[in-house]
Parts: structure tokens; sequence; C-alpha cells
């Protein structure tokens, strides 16, 4: 709550006193001129009929909606429109505050002094105190002996102090003789300041960016600049310099014209002077001459009707080096959102350097009762391959499903799927694709003890070829196949009784699964590249899930439920692997696919265990292994090791460690060890220090420039990038860093 706002409300308070004035009763209940009650209690409630002035004496509170005034007297002038709070005169609103010895109102022209004055904002967690705070025009105020701060306590860490603070709601204000205290010291004079004083969003400086890399970027500096445009839109241009590549011009546009019409648009250029010779991935650079760099992100949405929504997702980079040049720091690595959550947070991949590909999306969508209609085009940057010109493209695909429902009120459900797709590249094969799957499933309840489910699915695809690519193949044709499968599963349980002071009872729960799927065998021979094969299968598959479920009591006495174990086994059997002729390919049978294990163990609240493994039974080792786990403490402390493993392709180690060392000292600790190569990919160390109102971090990073390829094996120099920063930040003003 800002001055104006407590003393506005003040002055409310008193006009709704002004019309409870002639009752005598200790405790009164009314209403004010908006029709809204008001309760005055107090000891006593008195009228001077000579001084035609009403006073209400001990214990005072005026109970509103907005509101409540306390004070010890309330004096009420009926002729000259004044009234005076005094004595411990304190108006709450929400958890906001305004305090005040004694507080004059000047009710006929709204304006007031607040005496000794102390003003708390919550939401800011914004501290404001005067000699006077004095309420002097409609939308004006003057703050003798100003000190504002966000720190809690009478002996603030750093406040701002001046000797008088003039501002104009909406428009700017001036503090004069300002100084900066620490801990009641001064560290900073400015004779004259001048700043804006808007309740709504106003134009401005955003706080700066600040890094060394000393391989790839060089000193990295960028300063956003906010520009409130209007109401309903809002823009953001960066201004960055990096001494090894050269000056960056970004600029972000947002728009809200109304809840089902809003977007975020963003575009950078620069002209890149950096020099730099590489292979990485397969692809190469040799730039030896400035190069032109851009990027582009569009996200926008229009929602017709809650049924009828339009979206695109346009994501473009100038080249395939992009992201590994910017990995640092860049736009879309400060913007990525795991979730849509946040309505101008949209980013949905993450912008570093191991981004393989970027795909721009536009989607018309119609949803019915039972049916939905996707009209979608699609096109993908393949950042792996030297050029794009064979990276396959949809646009348009056009989508029909059909809900799964019951098939004229009969236990048979039907669904279905039917696609068009138009597949366009520069070089290679394209043309159109039709596809029709509809599929009917029939449910069958055995007594209680498990369900059944035969389902059948007939795919139809009809291709028609637009290339003049030199083979022998077909222009168009057609391909017929379906799925059959019948799938079992049950599920038992028993409670067990443990007794235990915390945990009283533990459900075990043991979940098998069993289905049967077959595909017969077509002839595909002359399909094209961009009709996906659909291979013969007799398969069995099989799963096991054991599931503990514990029942136990908080400190207070609530029972809670969490799953604290699961486990699962599962496998597919390939028949037509198993009766392969042997002889005739040389290659030794494999009827059993991989295993596949997962187990989730959290015992208690701090300690988490996660396995998700694949055991070939063919060459009886581990194809996969990925291993978390997780420590923590009430204190915040934290640990987590991770381990990934795949075969031929990636074997690393991650280590995440945050220590409390103190209340106000937090340490935090990563690294990553590919072990295929022996290296350390990256490692990271900061120490903040943070204090209820302000921080500051040190933090120190290196990480290595290097592209592994399938086999482990590095394609670029190990080239050691570190970067040093440091961020301090003032609760409620901003920070500096990052």
């Amino acid at each position: 709550m800002n001055p104006r706002t407590g003393l506005s409300l003040i002055l409310l308070f008193l006009l709704v006193l002004q019309a409870a004035l002639g009752f005598s009763a200790e405790n009164q209940a009314l209403s004010d001129s908006s029709g809204d009650p008001v309760k005055i209690e107090a000891d006593s409630i008195a009228y001077d009929y000579e001084k035609d002035t009403y006073h209400a004496a001990g214990h005072v509170v005026i109970t509103h909606v907005k509101g409540i005034l306390t004070a010890d007297h309330v004096f009420l002038e009926k002729g000259r429109d004044r009234a005076r709070a005094e004595g411990n005169a304190i108006l709450r609103s929400g958890q906001d505050t305004l305090e005040g010895d004694r507080i004059d109102f000047d009710i006929r022209h709204k304006t007031g002094i607040a005496y000794q004055g102390r003003a708390f904002m919550a939401q800011n967690h914004f501290y404001l105190t005067g000699d006077r705070i004095e309420k002097t025009g409609e939308s004006s105020y003057v703050v003798n002996g100003a000190k504002v701060t966000t720190c809690d306590g009478p002996s603030p860490d750093w406040q701002l102090t001046g000797d008088k603070l003039d501002v104009t709601v909406e428009g700017y204000g001036t503090l004069k003789h300002t100084k900066f205290l620490a801990k009641g010291m001064p560290v900073l004079y400015v004779p004259y300041l001048i700043f804006p004083a808007k309740t709504r969003r106003q134009s401005g400086v955003l706080p700066p960016y600040f890094a060394f890399s000393d391989s790839k970027l060089g000193m990295d500096v960028e300063v956003p600049f906010f520009w409130a445009i209007s109401d309903d839109m809002d823009a953001t241009l960066y201004q960055r310099y990096m001494d090894r590549r050269g000056y960056k011009q970004g600029v972000e546009f947002r728009y809200f014209t109304s809840p089902n019409n809003f977007g975020t648009f963003y575009g950078d250029f620069m002209n890149d002077s950096g020099r730099v010779t590489e292979t990485a991935g397969g692809i190469s650079r040799d730039w030896q001459s400035d190069h032109q760099r851009w990027s582009l992100y569009l996200n926008h949405q229009t929602n017709f009707d809650p049924s009828f929504t339009f979206r695109t997702d346009i994501r473009k980079v100038s080249d395939s080096w992009y992201f590994k040049d910017f990995a640092s720091n860049n736009y879309y690595l400060n913007n990525y959102a795991a979730t849509e959550a946040q309505r101008f947070r949209k980013v949905s991949f993450v912008g570093d350097a191991a981004l393989g590909s970027l795909e721009s999306t536009a989607r018309l969508v119609k949803n019915w009762s039972l049916y939905n209609l996707t009209v979608l085009g699609s096109y993908t940057d393949n950042f792996a391959a030297p050029s794009n010109d064979a990276t396959l493209q949809r646009y348009p695909e056009a989508t029909l499903t059909g809900i799964k429902h019951p098939l004229f009120g009969s236990p048979a459900n039907f669904e279905f799927t039917t696609t068009y797709d138009y597949y366009y590249r520069d070089a290679g094969q394209k043309g159109h694709s039709y596809e029709l799957k509809p599929t009917l499933s029939l449910p069958v309840n055995l007594g209680g003890y498990g369900k059944l489910t035969p389902a059948f699915t007939l795919i139809e695809n009809l291709w028609q070829r637009e290339d003049q690519q030199p083979d022998l193949l077909d222009k168009q044709g057609n391909r017929n196949t379906y799925f059959a499968s019948l799938g079992l599963n049950s599920e038992v349980s028993r409670v067990f009784d443990v007794g235990g002071q915390t945990v009283e009872k533990i459900q075990h729960s043991i979940r098998p699964e069993l289905s049967y799927t077959y595909v017969p065998n077509v002839k595909q021979t002359n399909l094209p590249d961009f009709i996906g094969s659909v291979g013969e299968q007799q398969t069995i598959a099989y799963a096991l899930t054991n599931s503990f479920m514990a029942r136990w009591k908080d400190k207070d006495g609530k029972k809670n439920y969490r799953e604290f174990l699961r486990l699962k086994l599962a496998q597919t059997y390939d028949i037509i692997e198993s009766n392969r002729d042997v002889a005739a390919t040389g290659i030794m049978r494999k009827g059993f696919g991989d295993i596949v294990l997962e187990a989730d163990f959290t015992p208690f609240q701090y300690l988490s265990f996660a396995a998700r493994n694949k055991y070939s039974v063919g060459a009886t080792t581990w194809s996969q292994a990925n291993y978390d786990l997780s420590f923590s403490d009430a204190r915040g402390d934290t640990a987590v090791l991770g381990y990934r493993y795949t075969q031929n392709s990636i074997e690393e180690i991650n280590l995440n460690l945050k220590a409390v060392i103190t209340k106000a000292f937090d340490l935090t600790y990563n690294h990553r060890r590919n072990q295929l190569i022996q290296k350390d990919l990256e490692k990271s160390l900061s120490l903040s220090y943070h204090r209820q109102c302000w921080n500051v971090e040190f933090s120190y990073a290196e990480k290595l420039n290097t592209t592994i390829n399938l086999y482990g094996i590095t394609t670029e120099g190990d080239k050691l990038d570190r970067t040093y920063m440091v961020t301090f930040s003032l609760y409620g003003l901003g920070k500096v860093g990052k």
C-alpha cells in the first residue's frame, strides 16, 4: 500500500464516520454511501453542541469492507469538515498498514497529514516512514524525512533516505539529498533524484547482464530496456555487446488484446565478427569473414470460442551454429518453460548446444463432443545436416479423430483417425498421403477377476508422388493392413495393518498384464520414403507391477497416503523372430526382447531413488541404465546423483550439491562427467550470501566445448570455456548480474 492508498482509505473512513453521527450507542452497525456496511466501536461517543464536534474515545475501532481503522481518539468537526485520529492511529487493509501518532484530515478537500507516519506494503515488502506524510492534492504527496527499505527490523541492512520527497501518482517524483545507507552508514549520495511514480507498468532500464567467457564471447554485457506501450502491449529492447563477436540487438513484443487473443514476438540480429574454423557432428564451418546472424520467434494464440483455437509457434535461426555459440545466455533459455502455466513464457525447447533440430508449427483446432479436427503446418530445421534440402516437411496436415465411444449403444467401442499429409522437400521424394485408421474393441469383465479386451484396427494408406526423382518406384499406390490385439489385465491387493506410531497400514497391489499383437506381412516394396513401413508382427508382451502404498499420520494426526515403492518388470517375446531360419541369415535368434526394469523408492520425505533400466537377453548385458538418487533435509541441503548409460552412446555421471552452510550462506556445486572419453563436460561452483532484503552470489563455471558422437569421440578441439559472474540484488529495487 502506498501513501496515496493509505490516506485515501482513511478519508473514506472519516466520511463514513460522518454518516454515523447522531448515534450515541457504544456499538453501532450502519452502511456508508456506497451501501457497504460500517461498524463503529468505542468506549464512548459524545457530541459537543457548541463546537459541533463528535468525539469517539477509548479503543475506537471502525470496521469496513476495505479495512480497519483503530485509534485512541477520533474527532470530527462537522461544520469545518475536519477530522483527527490520535493515539496509535493504525489503518489495516489486508496485510498493508499505515500508522501515525496523529492523523489530520480535511474531508472537503480530501487532503490530510500523518505525523510520524509509517507505511508497509506487503506485496513488495516495502516500508516507508516520514516525519510528515502529507496528501496535498488529488494525487500529490509530500513526505518530510523520508526513509524507504525492504528490510525488517529497526536497524535495516540498507535504506534510502531523503530530506523531502515530492511525488505525483502516475507522474514523477523527486527526492532531495538522497543517501544510500548500509547498516546506517552512508555509502552513496545523490543531491537530487528524479524517478517515475507510476502504479501501472512503466518504461525503464531493466537489470543488466554481465559475464565473461575466456574462449567464446569474451566480455558479455546486455542492457534490456522495457517499453510500456499501452495497457495491452509492451516491448523489451535488448542491447548486447560481446567483444569477441560484436553488437547484437533484439526486441521482444508482447500483446494481450483480450483473454482470447495474445502472443509474443521476439527477434534478434547481429553482424558476427568472430573468426571460427571447426567441425562438430559431421558439419563444418570456416568463417573468416563477418556473418549476419539472427533468430525469430512467434507464439500467438486466438481462441475463437472454447472449442475453436488457432495457434502459431514459429522458431527460426540463421544457421545451425546459433545455439552452440550463444548457449551461455540467450532469450530462449531465459524464457524456457516446461509447462504453459505462464501465458507469455512458452518457449518449450532448451536452447543450448545440444539442440539438434527446431520445428515451427501453425495449427487450427476444432473440438466437438466426440470429434476433433486439427489442421497443421510444420517446418523443421535439422541442425545435424549440412543442408536442410532433404529434411521432410509437412504442410498441410489435416487430422480428424473420433473419440472412443460405444458403438450404437452396444458394449463395443469404436474410434478412428483419418489423416491427410502433404510432404515436401527440395531434394528427395515428396507428395500426398492419406490414411484411414478405424479401431473396434470389446472390453469384457471377467467376473471381477480381470478384464479381457480384444481389438481390431484397419489401416488404409493411399499415396501419390509429385517429385521427378529418377527411380523405378510407382508414382501412386495404396497399402492395406491391420492390427489385431488381445489384452488381459487384472489387479489384486491386500492391506497389512502395521500398527506403527507413524505408518498405520500398507497396501500391496499386484497388477499383471498380458497382451498379444498380430500384424500380417504385406507388400511394401513400392512405398515412397515419406510413408512409414509397417513390419510383420506377432508378439506377446507381459508386465508385472508391484505397488506399495502407505497410510501414515503427520504430527497433527492427519492421515496421508504415499506410494513409497513401485517395481515394474516388462518384456516382449517376438514369435516371428524365434522361428526365423538361422541357417539362411547366419544371425542368432533373439526371440525375447530387452527386459525393462523400473523402480521408484521413496521411503520418507527426504530420500528418493529411481531406476530405468533395460537388459539385453541376447547380449546378456545392460543396454540402458539410468539411476537418480536424491537426498535432502529440513534445512534445505540437497544432494542429487545421476547416472546415464546407453550402450555405445552415453555414459555420464551428474552430481548436484547444495549446502546450507549457515542461514545466510549457500554453496552450490554441479558436475557433469562423460565416462566414455574420461573428461569433465561441465563444472560450476557458486557461493551465495543472502539476507532478508538482499543477496550477493559469486559463481565460476567451466564448460568443455566438445561434441560427442555416437561412439563417445570428440570431434572438435577440447576448448574450455570459463565464465565468472557476480550477482548483487536488493529486494524491491532490482539486481545487477544474472
